[in-house]
């Protein structure tokens, strides 16, 4: 590896570990760089899991004001979190790579029609039913869904959880947010152990990765606290447009 190698995988790190925080899909900056650089996608994916865990820590440290109240939640959809992370690493490691990559763009995209609608879908479900504080018996099953997604690939599981979150919670898109970052450090770091047990990582990329989203994750945390729900949500939107975007264009060519 040479030093400018080495400066574009902690420069996509901190990036990845400040779109994470803010949003998700911070695996879409680090994914690409490796790839070019030549690393295969499983150790690519393998090694980006691994380094980003702690950057994930950071970014829900970043946010502890907004936890307050969630134990519940946190409790609740965490087990179904580690589940399913480990369900998507055993699953990575077993099928052909391109099983999931083929409705990762689907995915993101309709995540991201759900978070435009959010506001609507509660307002709709607030006339239907009292509201729920824990958002019902199904949203643990799509909590364990998304951390099967973020246990394989990763790429956007931010978004994904913050939709099916805000669409079934009513609750401030901020603590939603602040929920989504814990639930996506538990899916990393349980992805990363089983990794680091039965995987081969590219250790030196590791540590990059690592050592750039535990600074990204901090100031992106410090950032998106301050931003309003409907910056926030176009925000989320933007990024997970893009992500789609690229996920198609890197399928076709």
């Amino acid at each position: 590896m040479t030093w400018w190698e080495a400066l574009a995988i902690l420069v996509a790190g901190m990036g990845a570990g400040g779109i994470n925080a803010v949003v998700g899909s911070g695996t879409l900056f680090t994914f690409p760089v490796l790839l070019a650089l030549g690393y295969p996608p499983v150790t690519a994916t393998i090694s980006n899991s691994i380094g980003l865990a702690p950057g994930s820590l950071t970014g829900a440290i970043g946010y502890r004001r907004e936890l307050k109240g969630q134990r519940t939640r946190l409790l609740r959809f965490g087990g179904m979190s580690l589940l399913g992370a480990v369900t998507g690493g055993t699953l990575l490691l077993n099928l052909p790579e391109d099983v999931f990559e083929t409705v990762v763009p689907v995915l993101i995209a309709l995540a991201c029609v759900l978070i435009v609608a959010q506001p609507k879908i509660n307002a709709w479900m607030r006339r239907r039913r009292p509201a729920r504080p824990n958002g019902g018996p199904l949203l643990p099953f799509g909590v364990y869904g998304a951390g099967v997604y973020g246990g394989y690939f990763a790429a956007a599981q931010g978004i994904v959880l913050i939709s099916l979150m805000g669409a079934s919670l009513d609750e401030e898109l901020q603590r939603i947010n602040a929920l989504k970052n814990v639930l996506a450090f538990i899916v990393n770091a349980t992805a990363a152990a089983f990794y680091i047990v039965f995987a081969d990582p590219a250790w030196p990329v590791v540590g990059l990765i690592a050592g750039g989203s535990v600074i990204g994750g901090y100031i992106g945390a410090r950032f998106g606290r301050r931003l309003k729900p409907l910056a926030l949500r176009i925000l989320i939107v933007v990024v997970g447009l893009t992500a789609a975007a690229q996920l198609v264009a890197d399928a076709v060519t």
